[in-house]
């Protein structure tokens, strides 16, 4: 049965994204190998992503994971155009069900912030992974956003470092 990851990277300071969701600042933060990053996209079986991860993967510059990774992708939006080798799904949990469905024993990685949080809240989530690299961004998108707060347990399962990123791998609880 596949497990839901979320999987990402962020910034020292929390953001997954910067301001107006740019991700430029990732550009050369993975200049060595990390063996976590290689098993995990191997271990991948599909993806889930929300409206704001799919614009910028359907251009040849925004494949999903550089184009390391290829397999069915579901994207949760109502009004996105469709585009080939994506799955569009108006619905979280139909979205998930059927990536878990082609993902067989693998994960399914959710992409985006939003989706991720909108993933815990419905609990679909079960494991979360994040790539802490040694960057400030000061502001934009944080891993993490729910306005009031919300305490989420989480259970270290792999805490190791490659190069200069960290690699924090937990159990939803």
């Amino acid at each position: 049965m596949a497990k839901v990851l979320y999987h990402i990277t962020m910034s020292l300071d929390g953001f997954v994204a910067g301001p107006a969701d740019d991700m430029t600042w990732l550009a050369g933060l993975h200049a060595g190998p990390n063996p976590v990053v290689e098993r995990v996209i191997g271990g991948i079986g599909a993806i889930v992503m929300g409206h704001n991860t799919y614009a910028p993967a359907t251009t040849a510059e925004g494949k999903v994971y550089g184009g390391r990774w290829e397999g069915p992708i579901f994207v949760v939006t109502r009004d996105a155009p469709p585009s080939p080798g994506f799955t569009l799904v108006d619905d979280l949990g139909k979205a998930v069900a059927a990536a878990s469905s082609a993902a067989g024993d693998g994960y399914v990685a959710i992409l985006g912030a939003t989706t991720a949080r909108r993933c815990l809240e419905a609990g679909l989530l079960d494991e979360v992974l994040v790539h802490v690299a040694p960057i400030l961004l000061g502001d934009g998108v944080r891993l993490f956003d729910h306005p009031g707060g919300a305490r989420v347990r989480l259970e270290p399962l792999e805490l190791s470092v490659a190069g200069p990123i960290g690699n924090f791998w937990y159990r939803v609880g």
